[in-house]
């Protein structure tokens, strides 16, 4: 066993755009964990990356802490236990879970997010894509908060990301009329031969308002934003009375330094008697079973695309954040490390 524990660690907290330069690679000693109090060793397999992840390096609150200067970069991820007593968690079980970017880590059943177990035969990438955090993100947003009507109009920004995609595909299987949104020709192209969307607008050569308008001339019931901005203000224009606005991110504005003004007509809220509501994937972890039921129905059924961005090397491992706010990622971002033993 490996006597180092090489991490990655936040160096200072990004003013705008978040980059490499904003962290600092460390080896520190490998992690003791209390085994005799069912904590485990975990090697990291696999990181996944999200939008959301700016959010944590932001010193101000929110639903979790903010990453501390000096710790390593909160990520989600699958690994293998390496040194366990707990019967739950036997040495050699896959597990997912807040790995962060460190080659090991303490998995701890007492924790916020504690690991858990893969279920059999569960690759890693499907355990962090498809099955992950982004897809639990897609059902609990949609049908929670959104909740389509066979028949409805479900606008999706972001069409083409790991969660935006899942939406609009769970929209469909509702009975939905869908409409995505993305950015340049190849991911329109996916989402209409593989998402089998009803419609896709092209919002780097096309105008969003003269388009919604133009795909949605009896409104929008339901809109599943994952982008905010200028996306989110066009949308509002075009919501239906007693239409439902999930908001779920605002990836445009995240590496702003300085905030954006929110969009400026609000007002139709009120004209329109419009819910708009954000949500947190975590407030849903008791429900975790009967989301990767349905997806799991779904994906076996050949119902629901995907498709995953796969990195490889922990030198890489910043600049695999990176690709999520310049558009390189093609589908959920993901970093393999280790193959499974």
């Amino acid at each position: 066993m490996d006597t180092i524990n090489r991490q990655w660690l936040l160096k200072e907290r990004p003013k705008g755009a978040v980059g490499p330069q904003h962290f600092e690679q460390v080896q520190s000693p490998l992690p003791q964990p209390d085994l005799a109090a069912g904590q485990v060793l975990v090697k990291t397999l696999m990181l996944g990356f999200d939008p959301a992840m700016r959010g944590w390096l932001e010193d101000a609150p929110s639903y979790l802490p903010p990453v501390a200067i000096g710790e390593p970069m909160r990520a989600s991820g699958v690994g293998q236990v390496i040194a366990s007593e707990n019967a739950a968690l036997p040495v050699g079980t896959l597990v997912q879970g807040l790995l962060n970017w460190q080659e090991y880590s303490i998995g701890d059943p007492k924790s916020l997010i504690p690991p858990t177990a893969l279920p059999a035969g569960t690759p890693p990438n499907l355990a962090l894509s498809v099955f992950g955090t982004t897809s639990l993100t897609a059902y609990f947003g949609l049908l929670d908060i959104g909740r389509p009507q066979p028949g409805d109009t479900v606008l999706v920004s972001g069409a083409a990301g790991a969660t935006g995609s899942v939406v609009a595909q769970i929209a469909r299987l509702k009975g939905c009329r869908v409409v995505g949104i993305a950015g340049g020709e190849e991911k329109c192209d996916w989402l209409r031969s593989a998402c089998k969307v009803d419609a896709v607008i092209d919002y780097k050569k096309e105008s969003l308002q003269q388009r919604i308008g133009e795909l949605c001339p009896a409104g929008v019931n339901v809109f599943f934003d994952n982008v905010g901005g200028d996306t989110l203000e066009a949308a509002i224009a075009h919501m239906a009375d007693f239409g439902r606005i999930v908001l779920c991110g605002a990836i445009s504005g995240y590496n702003d330094a300085t905030p954006a003004p929110g969009p400026h007509n609000l007002m139709l809220l009120i004209s329109r008697r419009i819910r708009m509501e954000g949500f947190i994937v975590i407030d849903y972890l008791d429900r975790v079973g009967e989301a990767i039921d349905a997806l799991t129905g779904w994906v076996l059924g050949g119902e629901i695309a995907w498709r995953e961005d796969m990195q490889e090397g922990f030198d890489n491992i910043p600049t695999t954040l990176q690709r999520l706010f310049t558009g390189s990622n093609v589908g959920k971002q993901l970093l393999k490390l280790a193959d499974p033993v």
